[in-house]
């Protein structure tokens, strides 16, 4: 419906590389977290190119941006799309910033195509989706979800006992605005999200387009467990009460749980271990380690959660150490809308491009905004699915692909009035 401009991956190549500049590690890939001055500047750039597109922009108590295009038919809820802005440490230059300058892009498109739209649409850059600063993720589409309170933005701190409420009041934010942050069911009319897929499906399938289905949503863990300390030669090897060994039992065994479900959505990853006191000739006293579980199927992730407390019961018992462990967060899985999968699905067949049905085993923003609107996700493809590394790459082609799509998909949603 709308050509695909040949200046429009040249638009999102500088975009993104100017967004790259804005770097608390140069040389050493892209670091920019939330609120610091870099991530300020970042805001500060897409702001302008909002206003250049002209776009009616405002921010929220939390600090998410919004940029709109105005509809002819101002009271009916707006369509969103948009992604996020900051990284985790030493990042590249695609996951999230591809959102938002696709979204960009895409309402570029419209207005200058001619054609109308009667609802909003606006571009939303979503407050701190990486956990790197606070400690948890997606603050700012968490807020809008109502999952994140005046409370929480007391108590998270970063590694400098900061509180993000004090980096908020500093920053400018009016906090006493924060209770109109939260958005209820039926004020947004739908969001479509555009993002690099950061595994490499899309690359080892040859398709140029991922239409997600759903979000695995992330259980986060944490597992104590204590022994005793004693010497590496002399204690006899029935002598011993060791938390490592019984932590690798728990490991592998958790590898089986995943391996052994029926949902091929279901993962788990133990990325954090530490041994007290660490050293080479003392047999530990006390180890702790992460768990990263994650599925589709939140029934699935709670039945490996009991199977796995199950197990440390019977470890416990057979090693003679104590074993506790400690839920961060359990969050559910979200499903995209099957309006929007298909919306997105019959656009590639219209432009005859290859497209992948698929899940996303990475949360976006979008599995927060589903609980207040209908969501769907273009994924475009990760060079050997590399993300989370300086090495990250997209094609600014692709992006550009995605970006038509988006558009279409857009224009569409803006124009569904009942």
């Amino acid at each position: 419906m709308i050509n695909l401009k040949n200046a429009l991956a040249d638009n999102i190549r500088r975009d993104i590389e100017a967004l790259s500049n804005f770097n608390q590690t140069p040389g050493a890939g892209i670091t920019r977290l939330v609120f610091t001055d870099e991530e300020i500047e970042a805001r500060k750039y897409i702001k302008f190119r909002m206003n250049e597109i002209g776009l009616v922009v405002r921010e929220d108590a939390i600090g998410n941006i919004f940029g709109k295009l105005k509809g002819s038919h101002d009271k009916s809820s707006p369509v969103w799309t948009g992604s996020h802005i900051d990284t985790v440490l030493n990042a590249g230059q695609f996951d999230g910033m591809a959102g938002v300058v696709a979204g960009i892009e895409a309402v570029r498109l419209i207005k200058e195509s001619g054609c109308s739209n009667k609802r909003d649409i606006e571009v939303v850059v979503f407050t701190s989706e990486e956990p790197t600063r606070f400690g948890k993720g997606c603050l700012g589409s968490r807020a809008l979800a109502g999952e994140l309170t005046l409370n929480d933005i007391k108590n998270l701190k970063d590694d400098l006992g900061q509180s993000l409420e004090d980096v908020l009041l500093q920053r400018g934010y009016n906090i006493n605005e924060f209770n109109k942050v939260k958005k209820e069911l039926g004020e947004v009319h739908s969001f479509v999200e555009l993002h690099i897929e950061q595994g490499a499906v899309l690359e080892d399938t040859g398709s140029k387009v991922g239409i997600v289905t759903a979000i695995s949503a992330p259980t986060d863990i944490r597992v104590t467990v204590n022994g005793v300390q004693q010497h590496a030669g002399a204690t006899p090897m029935y002598m011993r009460k060791d938390p490592l060994t019984a932590s690798s039992e728990i490991i592998l065994e958790l590898e089986k749980m995943a391996r052994a479900s029926k949902n091929i959505s279901t993962v788990v990853t133990v990325g954090m271990f530490d041994a007290f006191p660490g050293a080479s000739n003392v047999i530990p006293g006390k180890t702790s380690f992460s768990i990263d579980l994650r599925s589709t199927d939140f029934e699935e992730k709670c039945k490996i959660i009991n199977s796995l407390n199950q197990y440390t019961g019977y470890i416990s018992s057979l090693r003679n150490v104590e074993i506790t462990t400690e839920i961060i967060c359990n969050e559910k899985p979200e499903k995209a809308d099957t309006y929007i999968i298909d919306a997105i699905k019959n656009s590639c067949i219209e432009k005859n491009i290859k497209y992948n049905i698929m899940h996303s085993g990475a949360y976006h923003d979008s599995m927060f905004v589903a609980h207040f609107a209908p969501f769907g996700m273009i994924f475009v493809p990760s060079k050997n699915g590399i993300s989370h590394n300086m090495e990250e790459w997209t094609d600014y082609e692709d992006i550009a692909l995605g970006t038509d799509i988006l558009s279409g998909i857009l224009l569409n949603l803006s124009n569904e009035i009942k």
